[in-house]
């Protein structure tokens, strides 16, 4: 049965697509109340709450030309970020407190058979989720919209290891990034089976801080590989740790968002919602 966060959410998604389909003519918030079903009143104080800004405003942070002059001025933004002053906890950089450890080949040889990894599900602002652990750190972070198939796609990764429905430290401390500020968390450790060029690239992608945005060419001259946009692409794709890696932060070239594996509308919830709280914090 979905419950009220998932309810929430899939109305704020809704709410998006509309919002983007119609935005020329900038539909009114009694247009987008009466498509989601719920009173002007409702869905104000619901996307507001969710957001932090009003749905108009929401809508400027997925417009091109926003994500035009975001990638326009990474190059003063992105990486000296950890650098620059009076910055807010929720505009830290992911890899102050983030670290990745790849897992070694006797860790996932042989399907996992040496892993045993717990796993439950939670609430985020974007929908349901699966996490799940080793005793090292976060192993898998998914948006989990069927419980069955999120589990499912775990255990394909990983088809020998030994899995327990179970809540554990590791994954509440990597959920506190939904409901913290940022200053306020513990370092968070993530285990992944990775090559090493997919390492790199992840690592690049926890140097984008929230709010901002990067381009898969521009991830492919940060690990020095300038020719290697589409297996930068590829890597983006694979990640399995969604939003702690922040995957949803890489952008086509040319402004357009692009897709998502969880969905282009929970790329956008994504994108705006991260730019409205580093807005407002500031």
């Amino acid at each position: 049965m979905e419950n009220q966060n998932q309810h929430n959410f899939n109305r704020i998604a809704r709410a998006i697509d509309y919002l983007q389909t119609h935005f020329l003519r900038q539909p009114s918030l009694e247009e987008i109340a009466e498509h989601i079903h719920v009173s002007p009143y409702h869905f104000q104080r619901m996307f507001t709450e969710w957001a932090g800004v009003s749905p108009k405003k929401f809508l400027q942070y997925l417009t091109l030309a926003y994500a035009k002059q975001v990638l326009n001025k990474k190059e003063v933004t992105l990486f000296d970020a950890a650098q620059a002053s009076g910055l807010s906890g929720t505009s830290r950089l992911h890899d102050l407190f983030i670290h990745l450890e790849g897992m070694t080949p006797g860790e996932y040889k042989n399907g996992g058979q040496q892993l045993t990894i717990n796993y439950s599900f939670a609430e985020s602002p974007f929908g349901n989720i699966l996490v799940a652990s080793t005793s090292v750190g976060v192993c898998h972070l998914a948006f989990a919209d069927d419980e069955v198939n999120a589990l499912q796609s775990l255990k394909t990764r990983f088809p020998r290891a030994t899995y327990r429905p179970l809540v554990d430290t590791i994954q509440q401390n990597a959920l506190f990034i939904f409901t913290r500020d940022w200053s306020q968390l513990h370092q968070i450790k993530l285990h992944i089976k990775a090559t090493p060029f997919q390492l790199k690239v992840w690592e690049a992608l926890l140097k984008i801080p929230m709010g901002k945005l990067d381009s898969y060419s521009g991830i492919a001259q940060r690990i020095h590989q300038p020719l290697a946009s589409r297996a930068v692409g590829t890597a983006v794709g694979d990640n399995p740790v969604a939003f702690l890696i922040p995957c949803h932060r890489v952008i086509q070239s040319t402004g357009v968002f692009g897709n998502y594996h969880w969905g282009p509308t929970r790329k956008q919830a994504m994108i705006g919602w991260e730019a409205a709280k580093t807005e407002t914090a500031a």
